[in-house]
């Protein structure tokens, strides 16, 4: 495994689970192997022979029952290691999964170490990757049963996870994995070239997104496709946004939701919101930050008089702010001086414009 691959597992919250004394000295040993890490273990093997006191950097959770103490974890944690029984895990995990997006890795170690098995999430999670991580330092054999892997295919879950893109709806990548499988070649939308370069050659038919048996849509744009259609979504949009002071953040965000569904764009392909410094502490704007979990760009007004190719310049902004434009401009320079695909749009309170990178 690269060192890029082995930080990125290592470096995720993870929780390991020993029961037995031999499970808690391997659990141990798995320390200084992950950067978060935290070892869950019983009460009544705290002490004696199994003792795992001993530094402060050795996060050490007692349970009293593993059955109660595991469904409160569960999603606290990026990853989760048991070392025990297979049998035991699938019955403690099963009234816990949701989706391949959602649920943590989970790999099984047996408590002598040999045998590392991928159990849950294996590409989007993380799984594979963990259990090949778990093999190189403590020398067990990953054991991989995802029919892409084993057969040295792309999978195409893991394409998406690796370049950030929202998988729309998850329960299409079988469609696109199984055609790998047997061969198939599979017709791509992707104006980006985000994912094409990722596919085996002979396997990808470049399409326009206008024709009726798309299999992959990697794209901002709302298309009609079939729905076995698997559509990532690039988080590629800036969103440039302007308001008057003390606009609720509900207006704000009806307003975005309403623009997005004219130009037909998916807001899952937002890559951050700009406005001006002015609105540093603009509250409503503040708050739909959060509550998107976007990254909010401020400039100043050099850098947004610096911007020439806005489309719609405003009176009342360069009369209040000194600025001819604070949507558009702010759009544009999100985008690395992209390309302004939604001119400025506007309520009484509200302005907003959306660019691409070009």
């Amino acid at each position: 495994m690269d060192t890029a691959k082995a930080n990125k597992v290592n470096s995720r919250r993870t929780a390991v689970w020993g029961i037995t004394p031999n499970g808690i000295r391997l659990g141990r040993r798995l320390r200084s192997h992950f950067q978060d890490y935290t070892l869950f273990i019983p009460e009544k093997e705290a002490a004696g022979p199994t003792d795992i006191s001993g530094g402060d950097d050795l996060r050490v959770t007692r349970f009293s029952r593993l059955g109660e103490e595991l469904p409160r974890q569960f999603r606290k944690f990026d990853a989760h290691i048991f070392i025990f029984a297979t049998g035991i895990a699938v019955r403690l995990i099963a009234p816990l999964i949701k989706t391949k997006l959602e649920d943590p890795a989970i790999v099984v170690v047996d408590e002598k170490g040999f045998h590392a098995v991928s159990l849950l999430s294996g590409h989007i999670g993380g799984a594979n990757d963990l259990a090949r991580y778990i093999g190189e330092v403590a020398n067990a054999v990953p054991v991989i049963t995802t029919a892409t892997d084993i057969n040295t295919l792309p999978s195409i879950d893991m394409i998406a996870r690796d370049n950030g893109l929202y998988i729309e709806n998850p329960g299409a990548i079988k469609y696109v994995n199984m055609a790998f499988l047997k061969g198939e070649k599979i017709r791509i939308y992707d104006p980006l070239g985000l994912v094409s370069r990722f596919i085996p050659d002979g396997l990808a038919i470049p399409g326009t997104g206008k024709e009726p048996d798309i299999d992959l849509a990697c794209t901002w744009e709302q298309i009609k496709v079939p729905r076995e259609t698997l559509v990532f979504r690039p988080r590629v949009l800036s969103v440039g946004i302007g308001c008057n002071r003390n606009t609720p953040e509900q207006d704000i965000s009806d307003f975005l939701t309403e623009t997005f569904k004219t130009f037909k764009l998916s807001p899952e392909a937002i890559s951050t919101l700009a406005t001006t410094t002015v609105k540093a502490d603009e509250q409503g704007l503040l708050a739909l930050g959060r509550t998107l979990n976007l990254p909010i760009q401020f400039y100043e007004r050099d850098q947004l008089n610096s911007v020439e190719s806005i489309e719609n310049p405003s009176e009342m902004a360069e009369k209040y702010l000194g600025v001819k434009s604070v949507c558009e401009a702010a759009a544009i320079l999100s985008a690395r001086m992209g390309k302004l695909i939604v001119p400025k749009q506007k309520t009484r309170d509200v302005t907003l414009a959306v660019a691409v990178p070009k």
